[in-house]
C-alpha cells in the first residue's frame, strides 16, 4: 500500500504547495477564469506530444506558456471583454486537444485521465520533475513576492514606485503556466483551477496578512491531497474529483468555523 500510495502522495504534496501562495494571487487578481484558459489549453499540447511522439510534459508546458503569452497579448486588444475572450480560448483550444486527439486512431490514450487527472499513475521520475518545478516556481515567487503583491493591491501605484507592472504580470501568468501544466496528472484539465482557487478561498477567511494567507493556502491543499487519496483508497473514487471535493469540504469547514 505505501507504495503504492507513495508516489501519488508526493507528486500532490507538490503540486498542493504551489497551488498555495499561487492561488493566493489568482484570488487576489480574480483570475481563475485565466487559469480555466490555459488548462484547457494543456491538452492540446497533450496532443501535439503524442503526434510528435515526444515527452509529454515538456510538450504540456511549452504549449501552457505559448498561450499564456497569446492571451496576454490578445487581452491588450479592447473589442472584446477579458471573459468573452478566456471562454472563447478555453473552450476552442479544449475542442481542438480533443479533435486531435481523436484524428490519432493508433495512439491509445486515456481521455478521462486527461480530463480528470490520474494521480495514481504517476512514477518517481514524475515526482522528481514535479519538485524540481516547485521549487523553482517557490524560489521565483519568494524573490517577486512584493512586486507581485504591488501590482495586486495597485497596478498604477506599484508603477510610480519602479515596478515593471507588465513585466510582473508575465512573469505571474507564465509562472501559472508552469503550475497547471505540472498539476495535470492530478486533478485534470477540469479540475485544476479548483485546486488553486477552493484552499486559497478557504485560507482567505482565515488569514490576517497576504503571507498568511499563502502559507494556509497551500497546508489545505495539502490536507485536500491527502484526503482526496484517503477517500478513493477506501470508497473507490477517482482521485482527481476526490482532491477537489475534500478541498470543498475544507472549504464549508472554515464557514462553519467562521459563523462559530
Amino acid at each position: 500500500m505505501i507504495e503504492l500510495l507513495l508516489p501519488p502522495l508526493l507528486a500532490g504534496l507538490a503540486v498542493a504547495t504551489v497551488a498555495g501562495p499561487m492561488g493566493a494571487l489568482v484570488v487576489w487578481r480574480r483570475m481563475a477564469f485565466f487559469g480555466d484558459t490555459l488548462a484547457h489549453g494543456a491538452l492540446l499540447g497533450a496532443a501535439f506530444a503524442l503526434a510528435a511522439d515526444i515527452s509529454l510534459y515538456p510538450a504540456v508546458v511549452l504549449m501552457c506558456l505559448c498561450l499564456a503569452l497569446v492571451l496576454v497579448a490578445l487581452q491588450q486588444q479592447r473589442q472584446l471583454a477579458n471573459d468573452t475572450l478566456l471562454g472563447m480560448v478555453a473552450h476552442t483550444t479544449l475542442a481542438l486537444g480533443i479533435i486531435a486527439i481523436s484524428l490519432q486512431p493508433e495512439v491509445r490514450v486515456d481521455l478521462f485521465a486527461f480530463l480528470f487527472g490520474d494521480l495514481l499513475s504517476v512514477s518517481f521520475a514524475d515526482v522528481a520533475w514535479l519538485w524540481c518545478g516547485a521549487v523553482l516556481i517557490l524560489a521565483i515567487l519568494v524573490f517577486s513576492w512584493r512586486r507581485l503583491l504591488s501590482i495586486t493591491v495597485d497596478e498604477d501605484l506599484a508603477q510610480v514606485e519602479g515596478v515593471s507592472v507588465t513585466g510582473t504580470r508575465i512573469l505571474l501568468m507564465l509562472l501559472l503556466a508552469l503550475l497547471i501544466a505540472g498539476a495535470i496528472r492530478t486533478v485534470g484539465v477540469l479540475l485544476i483551477t479548483s485546486l488553486l482557487v477552493i484552499p486559497a478561498a478557504s485560507a482567505r477567511r482565515l488569514s490576517h496578512t497576504p503571507e498568511q494567507m499563502a502559507v494556509l493556502a497551500s497546508i489545505f491543499g495539502i490536507f485536500a491531497v491527502i484526503g482526496g487519496l484517503v477517500l478513493s483508497w477506501f470508497a473507490d473514487t477517482p482521485v482527481g474529483p476526490s482532491v477537489v471535493v475534500a478541498a470543498a469540504a475544507i472549504f464549508i469547514l472554515t464557514l462553519a468555523r467562521k459563523k462559530a
